[in-house]
């Protein structure tokens, strides 16, 4: 690789080197601890299981603004398919290849950038600016920012300003920032029947039968308007399975996974007993267990929000649109404490995808675009 790389990806592609799938961090928590102590960062690594989480902060009093990130990546799936090592980060025709490269080890160097920057240049937090670091946000994001968070609310430590650096932009660099997203809920739904034999219905209990009237329902059902701020929620079937693999032999059971997407028109309690109502009333015999991933948070103004959109349009010469869109990201951790939570990244065309790469530019861009948001709310 060229060594004329500019700091911000060089430093990218040096975390691209970590072959960090989660929830192994493999040194890159180590890397950008060695950037932040000689910046005056106390730098406190919180070990939960296996997973490895990195907090670090610049001053003790408020307001705290943090950058809110990951070191672990997906896995890169079959190594032929890529046209370079996806942990030998290269650069074709401007572009910096690599796995994470966009989601988001670029973003985390474009942050470190921007604070060596806004230091060097004479800027002195009037609070408090922190970086919190996981290797398990890809993953089942149990021990990672979410028990974080926990750990510093025992503490008493308040974060005001939660800037995540996932990458938020659609087309161009800083035409899309997060003010909020939508809550994630799944159902596990198992339908009791009887099994039997094809030729003789009437000694079983098809469980396929029993609930393909309620299905139809939970399918048709418009579960809110929406807002201003969320589409409607949506429904959607994720894993559906019945049947012994053979024809004349009636299943005695029957597994469904499914997925609620909710904006704040609707509520977990609401939809839980939406589906409940639904299965009784068409008496679906059945076992039901919930996991909430997160529920939906917004930020829809406040001095965060403030400042975000206008350094990417000092960057860009053009305003940010605000949305909710996407999945989720780690800020539903963050949110319910109280913290103004916006997130603000590279293009995300190509994360989780073979060949993942960001734009050498963006990368420049996106560190002048966070010293803005730094000097903003801590000069």
């Amino acid at each position: 690789m060229s060594s004329d790389l500019s700091p911000v990806a060089a430093l990218t592609a040096e975390l691209i080197r970590c072959p960090s799938v989660t929830p192994d961090d493999a040194g890159c928590q180590a890397i950008l601890r060695a950037r932040l102590e000689p910046l005056g960062f106390v730098c406190e690594t919180l070990q939960f299981e296996d997973v490895t989480n990195l907090f670090a902060r610049l001053g003790t009093e408020a307001p705290l603004t943090v950058f809110l990130g990951h070191t672990d990546v997906v896995s890169p799936g079959p190594l032929e398919a890529w046209t370079s090592p996806p942990f030998e980060p290269e650069v074709r025709d401007g572009q910096l290849y690599g796995r994470g490269s966009a989601d988001m080890k670029g973003g985390l160097a474009a942050f470190v950038l921007a604070a060596e920057r806004w230091l060097a240049s004479g800027g002195h937090p009037k609070g408090s600016i922190g970086l919190l670091i996981t290797s398990d946000e890809e993953g089942r994001a149990r021990h990672g920012t979410k028990q974080v968070m926990e750990a510093l609310a025992e503490r008493g430590v308040t974060i005001d300003h939660c800037l995540v650096g996932e990458p938020s932009s659609l087309e161009r660099l800083g035409d899309t920032v997060r003010v909020g997203r939508r809550g994630s809920l799944r159902g596990d739904l198992e339908v009791h029947g009887v099994q039997g034999h094809t030729a003789y219905p009437h000694l079983a209990d098809n469980p396929i039968h029993a609930l393909a009237p309620a299905l139809a329902e939970l399918c048709a059902r418009t579960w809110d308007e929406g807002n201003d701020h969320f589409p409607p929620t949506t429904f959607q079937i994720s894993n559906l399975g019945a049947g012994t693999g053979v024809t004349n032999v009636i299943p005695g059971s029957l597994t469904m996974s499914f997925n609620f997407r909710f904006g704040t028109a609707s509520t977990r309690e609401g939809l839980e007993s939406g589906v409940a109502e639904i299965l009784e009333r068409h008496g679906v015999r059945h076992t039901l267990r919930w996991h909430l991933s997160g529920n939906p948070f917004l930020t829809p103004g406040g001095a965060l929000v403030e400042a975000v959109l206008s350094a990417v349009e000092d960057q860009c010469g053009r305003p940010p649109v605000a949305d909710t869109g996407g999945g989720t990201s780690d800020g539903r951790f963050v949110a319910p404490y109280g913290a103004e939570v916006v997130e603000l990244g590279p293009i995300n065309a190509s994360i989780h995808k073979v060949d993942e790469h960001v734009d050498l530019a963006d990368l420049e861009t996106l560190a002048a675009m966070y010293e803005g948001i730094l000097g903003r709310l801590q000069g």
